[in-house]
């Protein structure tokens, strides 16, 4: 049987940075075990925030990446004119720019197909960000 599934997670706020969520989106899919085949397209609803799909074993590559992303687009650069939310909102919007705001996953077994090393990352933008809210989309074959 063919399902389509779609629900909102909310994610607690963290500090600006880059933060691996796997275990967290797995287990706001309580129907993810169903599918046997498919695809799981996640969403984050923010624009100062993004997702994306690296390395999850050191936690070195999310504080490179971090560091390559805060010093690509520095706080407080003087050109930029959308300033009044603070210093760190505009290369907030322009990191989510350049990293995304969806992935799509695969799906088999009950789980996500994922590389040995691969994880989902949540990236944190702004040093205040709050809470962030996912919309994520199960489509998949159960048995």
């Amino acid at each position: 049987m063919t399902v389509w599934i779609q629900t909102e997670l909310v994610l607690a706020p963290r500090p600006r940075g880059i933060h691996l969520v796997t275990r967290e989106v797995e287990a706001g899919l309580p129907d993810l075990h169903r599918c046997r085949t498919g695809l799981c397209h996640v969403f984050i609803q923010h624009t100062s925030a993004s997702l994306s799909l690296n390395e999850n074993v050191s936690p070195d590559v999310r504080a490179d990446l971090d560091e390559f992303m805060n010093r690509l687009v520095p706080d407080g650069t003087p050109y930029f004119r959308h300033t009044i939310e603070g210093p760190d909102d505009m290369p907030a919007h322009v990191k989510a720019s350049l990293l995304g705001s969806s992935l799509v996953l695969p799906i088999r077994d009950g789980g996500f197909r994922l590389g040995t090393w691969q994880g989902i990352y949540l990236c944190e933008h702004r040093d205040h960000g709050g809470s962030r809210r996912l919309t994520v989309t199960l489509f998949g074959e159960t048995e």
